[in-house]
């Protein structure tokens, strides 16, 4: 690994009864690899890229990156000896100076030929080699963002961290300057951590993508075990859009199958085992995609919300016997809230967790009114 953090703690002053706001976190990244940490406000995700840089000193573990200790075992490195370069949600630019200088700002020392040479390069990598004379507030904010990411590279970092670089862009500016910012990485072999809330981001830049809940690292994997595999509970309700519904694992001679408000879900991975939890009695995940609308099928749900999202509608929906589920539905299909529907499951894999009470599901009289409706022509 070229980073690894092993049992990382972060405590910050006058807190020592609390909780640590990291604590005992370990990931790794390889040469090249770009990483994202997602999370709730508070979960730590910060706190943790700020360890990384030598912003916070550790509480307990070890950060060791290119075999080089950075942190732990009575090591501190001071940021401006550990070569890693940071962008920041504002940018911080100079606005005094014109965007050439301020690409040139931590390569002050190279002599005058080499120093102008690199900061073409890098105006040149970013696409910005139009406007070196120009100052930051005649760049538009996702120019300002690929300036700061040029003076980042500049001093040539041997990782790169970024703290909700793209947070103060609009949604389609920060879409498309993700992808451009994934790809001047890979163009460059960067190794990179970003901090980020927004999932989305995350999965169009991450190689390896950790969520975060209450200090701790629930999972750290690819964007698609997170989706179709989370580690817990917690992962599988903040990745996406699901919902989880009553389920009961039962023994069959064609293999162990679980019964939902849905009908009988097979698991072709053979992942499901009939004492898993006490009495097979368990939790299913439902993401939207698992739900098919279909006018044939035996399932009636009602629409309680109905969100437009240009090709599809994400539905909200009830079920006769109470439980709540999502689909995402292509945008011809626009029924009225209110309506029933026909549905039915379509589970590739099984994701389970054990039972706990849920406020998804609806009162007894609710459940009851409801399955009469469904009944309804």
């Amino acid at each position: 690994m070229f980073l690894q953090l092993d049992q990382i703690s972060v405590r910050y002053p006058g807190s020592a009864a609390q909780r640590p706001a990291v604590d005992q976190v370990s990931m790794g990244l390889r040469p090249g690899q770009i990483g994202v940490l997602i999370g709730p406000s508070g979960c730590g995700k910060t706190s943790a890229l700020r360890a990384v840089a030598g912003l916070e000193p550790l509480a307990g573990g070890r950060i060791v990156m290119d075999g080089e200790l950075l942190s732990g075992d009575g090591r501190h490195l001071a940021p401006e000896h550990r070569r890693i370069g940071m962008v920041f949600q504002d940018y911080a630019l100079f606005p005094h100076l014109t965007i050439a200088k301020n690409v040139a700002f931590g390569i002050r020392h190279l002599p005058r030929a080499e120093r102008e040479a690199r900061v073409a390069d890098m105006l040149e990598l970013v696409g910005l080699s139009h406007v070196a004379e120009r100052a930051p507030h005649q760049l538009s904010g996702g120019q300002q963002q690929r300036i700061a990411l040029a003076r980042a590279l500049a001093p040539h970092p041997r990782l790169l961290l970024l703290d909700e670089p793209f947070s103060s862009l609009d949604v389609d500016l920060r879409g498309r300057l993700a992808q451009d910012v994934r790809a001047i990485l890979q163009r460059t072999r960067t190794t990179a951590l970003f901090v980020t809330h927004d999932q989305m981001e995350a999965f169009a830049l991450g190689d390896v993508i950790g969520v975060m809940q209450g200090g701790k690292l629930e999972q750290w994997d690819d964007a698609y075990t997170l989706y179709h595999r989370p580690a817990t509970r917690f992962v599988a309700d903040f990745i996406g859009h699901g919902v989880f519904v009553p389920g009961r694992i039962e023994a069959a001679p064609r293999g162990p199958f679980v019964r939902t408000p849905l009908g009988e879900l097979r698991d072709s991975a053979g992942c499901l085992l009939p004492d898993a939890y006490p009495g097979g009695e368990c939790d299913v995940l439902l993401r939207a995609d698992d739900i098919v609308h279909d006018d044939d099928a035996p399932t009636r749900a009602c629409i309680e919300r109905k969100a437009f999202r240009g090709s599809e509608f994400l539905y909200t929906l009830r079920l006769p016997t109470g439980e709540q589920v999502l689909a995402h539905v292509p945008s011809h299909h626009d029924h009225a809230v209110g309506e029933w529907i026909g549905i039915r499951a379509e589970v590739d894999h099984i994701v389970t967790f054990e039972r706990i009470p849920s406020p998804n599901s609806a009162p007894a009289a609710q459940s009851k009114a409801l399955s009469e409706k469904a009944t309804l022509p």
